[in-house]
């Protein structure tokens, strides 16, 4: 018999407001991200300041709209006084996150302008691991102070005669991890964080806060953390960090494809645990969520940070993507966007080469994995307001996350353009004959029809295969037409194959 699932929306059902900063990415002073990543000198795609213009060009496509910076784990260690002036008189450390060789040559000031010429906003993280608030009010002074003291006149010396602007800070990063330099407590960290916030919104009191949360929803100290650093910054911070991973294990397929399913249970367990600090203190503030690290990562592959050589920029964590994560990946996102009343900010990680949608080669090309395409297609389509859409249809049975959803996703209404957007995973491995129910709107005609289907599940390591090879696997991947979509005006019909990601667009207007 064929499974069926039927999807209702109704334009007053709304979940809340899609923030453009949900399809942001991330950078860090790890791997390949930064040299021979976003910034090459003398490759031939090279700008005046060394920046990668086909790195830039892949990022304005992926439709990127925030990138988080310096780190990650690189931060809790990194000086960032380092990296601004003149380059030949930088200093080279050693990062103690990654073991390697860190010239300093892009610093705050390269990263800036790299922001300011692929169009995105920037998110500044500081470091809380070996550093405080100090340090940290020091930065926010010499990017957002227009001049007229040491450090706003250090970066008007330093070429950038203008202020920054930067408004979304992090208060560190996975500050719970054992791994991290300087971990800490949840006391010690509330305690530090909720310092540094007020001394930064001193130099500038229009910026925003995100605090640490916890690093993974299986760490032990997860939502106790949570609750403990918020009680002490409730008041200081707009946003708690989520940090999400998800990889095929032991060739479980269904509990892969049924990942966004615990997903969305780590970020409503955030939520409820913020919400149940407001609450013991009887205030009607509502902390939203940053999900500023998500992406499928086989960190089992991982080595491991304690086991790495001391090298200058190796290629660490180049994961290679298939086209079953690419449906997992649109998946996840597909979930960010369907709570988009508490999701504000969600970043990719990351963005080139390290567990990235895009790769590079140095001196070479840059081309799109796999994962590349359902972020994309959703961080273009998906605007306005998400819709509280009703999904009836199979379940899934998986062995780590029970019986699930067999068909997952969100629509998206953007009144303006008049574009009505399904966003639709078929997680099991038997086609589903879908009909969306779209009750209220008026005129309903199919725009566009585009399929993800997990048929290739081939991985590597790009350290071993050849670019060509790895170019022509993530075009193999795109999406293709899903053909025989219907609309009848008060429903449409399609078929969604066995695991697949999928993208429906129409036109509307309201009843």
């Amino acid at each position: 018999m064929t499974q069926t699932a039927r999807i209702t929306v109704h334009p007053s059902f709304v979940v809340g407001e899609i923030d453009r900063r949900l399809f942001g990415s991330f950078v860090e002073h790890l791997g390949r991200a930064v040299y021979t990543g976003v910034f090459e000198p003398g490759h031939p795609t090279a700008d005046a300041d060394g920046f990668r213009r086909d790195v830039i060009d892949l990022t304005r496509e992926l439709g990127t709209s925030v990138v988080r910076y310096p780190g990650g784990n690189f931060v809790s260690n990194y000086f960032w006084e380092d990296g601004i002036g003149p380059v030949d008189e930088r200093p080279t450390r050693i990062d103690l996150a990654w073991r390697t060789i860190e010239p300093n040559t892009f610093g705050t000031d390269e990263f800036m302008r790299w922001a300011r010429t692929a169009g995105v906003e920037p998110m500044l993280a500081v470091n809380l691991g070996t550093r405080g608030a100090d340090a940290a009010a020091n930065l926010v002074e010499y990017c957002n102070v227009p001049g007229g003291t040491t450090w706003s006149d250090r970066r008007r010396a330093n070429g950038a005669e203008e202020p920054y602007g930067v408004k979304l800070w992090c208060l560190g990063n996975e500050m719970d991890g054992p791994w991290q330099i300087g971990h800490k407590t949840a006391e010690e960290y509330g305690r530090l964080a909720s310092q540094a916030a007020q001394a930064m919104r001193r130099v500038d009191p229009t910026i925003e806060f995100v605090v640490c949360g916890s690093s993974g929803r299986e760490i032990a100290t997860f939502g106790e953390w949570e609750r403990v650093v918020l009680e002490h910054t409730f008041d200081d911070v707009d946003y708690v960090s989520v940090h999400a991973y998800y990889q095929e294990r032991d060739g479980d397929r269904a509990s892969f494809l049924g990942s966004a399913a615990s997903f969305e249970a780590f970020l409503r367990e955030v939520i409820a645990t913020a919400d149940a600090v407001a609450g013991r203190r009887h205030s009607d503030k509502r902390i939203r969520l940053s999900v500023d690290e998500w992406n499928v990562w086989y960190v089992d592959e991982f080595a491991g940070e304690e086991n790495l050589d001391l090298r200058e920029q190796p290629r660490l964590i180049e994961d290679v993507y298939s086209a079953l994560d690419a449906v997992v990946a649109g998946d996840l996102l597909a979930t960010l966007v369907r709570n988009a009343d508490r999701v504000a900010v969600a970043c990719v990680a990351q963005l080139v080469n390290v567990i990235a949608p895009m790769l590079t080669e140095p001196g070479g090309d840059a081309w799109k994995q796999t994962t590349f395409h359902p972020i994309a297609l959703t961080a273009a389509h998906a605007r306005g307001v998400a819709l509280d859409a009703r999904i009836e249809g199979p379940l899934l049975a998986t062995a780590k996350h029970g019986d699930v959803s067999g068909v997952s996703g969100t629509v998206t209404w953007d009144a303006g353009s008049g574009s009505l957007v399904a966003l639709l995973v078929n997680r099991t491995a038997e086609p589903v004959e879908a009909r969306v129910e779209h009750l209220g709107f008026a005129d309903v005609a199919l725009a566009e029809a585009s399929v993800i289907v997990a048929d290739d599940n081939v991985r590597g390591a790009s350290s071993t295969d050849a670019a060509a090879d790895l170019a022509a696997r993530g075009a193999a991947a795109a999406p293709q037409p899903l053909d025989g979509v219907t609309t009848d005006g008060d429903a449409s019909s399609m078929v969604l194959p066995a695991e697949s990601w999928s993208l429906v667009r129409f036109t509307a207007r309201l009843a």
